[in-house]
């Protein structure tokens, strides 16, 4: 019997944070009365607390399937797009063929210019959640509707050292080493005394084994950007991560030919096309799709191109309630070219509490939810927090 969407509601998720993502907020780092913090080492606006944009679609049948985006700032926006626009063109439309509906949705606003931002952050919650009823429909996890399964379980990196200082941050890796991870990667926006300097003590801290990456946040000229490469490259440095501004293609192109380190870029691209002007003109080692900005089908066009082209994939670890994680860890697990993923620590450790599922990360590695669909949902708990917009 055929099921179409039926009705689509938006929600935001908050939750309280001890220490503001990146760790304590640094002189000059004040938040504004919304809780905003802009972060001096990157002119990047953060939050002082978790938070995301939920979607819950249901078929006529009462099927359920639930999204999620970035809602760190302006979560208004993307839950405006959804409600005014994107909801009516999903109700009534066959939930068994995801991409189908992203490509018509996507289509919806390419003639004015809307091929990223907020727009396909949007966008992606709605396929995300349309995954997820059709693996419930099939009664298949998301992993196994998307081909032939390549991984059962994906190793993990350990991202951010959120403490005041580098020996404290040295300390923290070491405690997730003792627990059995062996990658990291720090945010040199937080690397008080520079990245070198961060990365060194780094290694000394964790042997020669351990893979350290640098994450340099968009936020350098090609020349900055190359300095601190090649100042980090003594110290065994696994992939410099966003060197320079992301509108900078010529500057990346410029990087990634004038060095032998890895780079790493794709976290902020919404589409293939994204990737496409850069792949074309860059020396690009690995892509880092995020599932909270592309959705499902668009992840998976990502890593699949990356795979033809030999690139490396280690998606970013999506920031939020963990339902975006199940999504990328599904859409991971289906594609042969990745190697890794990130793991966002000080989010999921405490945030566990608002998803059903059985998701983990544990010695080094992330298992899979099991189940259909994406495998998780949220909680009770999660459920009580929910705030329409």
């Amino acid at each position: 019997m055929n099921d179409t969407v039926a009705r689509i509601n938006v929600f935001t998720l908050t939750q309280p944070r001890d220490t503001p993502y990146l760790g304590a907020a640094r002189a000059g780092e004040e938040p504004n009365a919304r809780g905003y913090l802009v972060r001096k080492g990157n002119r990047t606006v953060y939050p002082i607390f978790d938070r995301s944009v939920l979607v819950r679609i249901e078929t006529d049948h009462g099927v359920i399937g639930w999204g999620e985006t970035y809602g760190l700032a302006a979560p208004g926006a993307v839950g405006e797009i959804i409600r005014d626009l994107l909801a009516d063109f999903t109700i009534g439309r066959d939930p068994t063929d995801p991409p189908a509906v992203f490509d018509d949705l996507y289509d919806l606003m390419r003639v004015r210019g809307y091929t990223g931002g907020f727009y396909v952050d949007a966008l992606a919650a709605i396929d995300i959640a349309l995954w997820d009823i059709a693996g419930r429909l099939a009664d298949k996890p998301v992993a196994d509707l998307l081909g032939t399964r390549c991984h059962q379980t994906i190793p993990a990196y350990v991202s951010g050292l959120p403490e005041k200082t580098r020996e404290a941050r040295a300390a923290l890796a070491v405690h997730w080493q003792e627990r059995g991870f062996n990658a990291f990667k720090f945010a040199s926006p937080v690397a008080d005394d520079g990245p070198a300097a961060e990365l060194q003590s780094l290694r000394a801290a964790l042997g020669p084994t351990a893979r350290i990456a640098a994450d340099m946040h968009w936020n350098q000229t090609a020349t900055e950007a190359l300095a601190l490469i090649e100042a980090m490259a003594p110290h065994d440095l696994w992939f410099a991560e966003a060197p320079v501004r992301t509108e900078d293609i010529q500057g990346l192109e410029e990087v990634s030919k004038s060095t032998d380190q890895c780079i790493a870029v794709g976290e902020e691209w919404r589409t293939v096309w994204d990737m496409r002007h850069r792949v074309e003109r860059c020396r690009i080692a690995i892509v880092q799709p995020e599932m909270g900005h592309k959705g499902i089908t668009s992840f998976t066009r990502i890593g699949r191109f990356a795979g033809e082209l030999g690139i490396d994939v280690i998606p970013h670890a999506t920031i939020g309630a963990g339902i975006f994680l199940a999504a990328s860890l599904q859409a991971s697990a289906s594609l042969s070219a990745v190697r890794g993923h990130e793991f966002q620590h000080s989010i999921f450790e405490p945030n566990r509490r608002l998803l059903k599922g059985d998701m983990d990360c544990t010695a080094g590695c992330y298992t899979l939810p099991t189940g259909a669909g994406l495998g998780v949902e949220p909680s009770e708990e999660a459920i009580s927090l929910l705030k329409p917009i």
